[in-house]
């Protein structure tokens, strides 16, 4: 299984749980980040969701998170899934694992990419909700802004 994903499948965390932590041997922390459908947002009941994206780039932008956290925390190894299409509410669009010798460093790695991809990677957010439908988010900073990146960073390590 590959490590960066983006992909129109349903997303399987045991699976991905086993791939990142199976080729590190005694280390101490799995850290997980599973994000869900909600059913409401901004007042609005929402009925699912649909996301697009330009895969290859947006995998590029996953490898660019991943080389960053080897830099800030060497120890750690990260595998990241994000659903493309529609998805229905309680259902993953974005699973996060990180495996590391300590808990604290699994915790921030974790923390810090699903900020960066918040931040960078080009994955758009169609939500239709009773009544309509609107595009929600989608990367807002440059890849190469130091402020994006340091933010992100700081709010890992809070």
């Amino acid at each position: 299984m590959s490590l960066l994903a983006v992909t129109p499948d349903p997303l399987d965390l045991p699976a991905l749980i086993r791939s990142v932590s199976g080729s590190r041997a005694g280390d101490g922390a799995v850290a997980s980040f599973v994000g869900l459908v909600r059913d409401h947002n901004q007042g609005r009941r929402v009925s699912f969701l649909d996301y697009e994206a330009y895969e290859p780039l947006a995998v590029r932008a996953l490898t660019r998170i991943v080389d960053e956290i080897a830099q800030a925390w060497p120890d750690t190894l990260v595998g990241v899934h994000h659903r493309t299409g529609r998805i229905e509410i309680g259902e993953a669009s974005v699973i996060i694992v990180v495996v590391s010798p300590h808990r604290a460093h699994a915790f921030a790695a974790c923390r810090y990419t699903i900020e960066r991809i918040k931040q960078i990677v080009p994955i758009w957010k169609h939500e239709h909700f009773e009544g309509g439908d609107v595009w929600l988010e989608g990367a807002t900073a440059d890849p190469d802004d130091e402020s994006a990146r340091q933010t992100a960073y700081r709010i890992a390590c809070a």
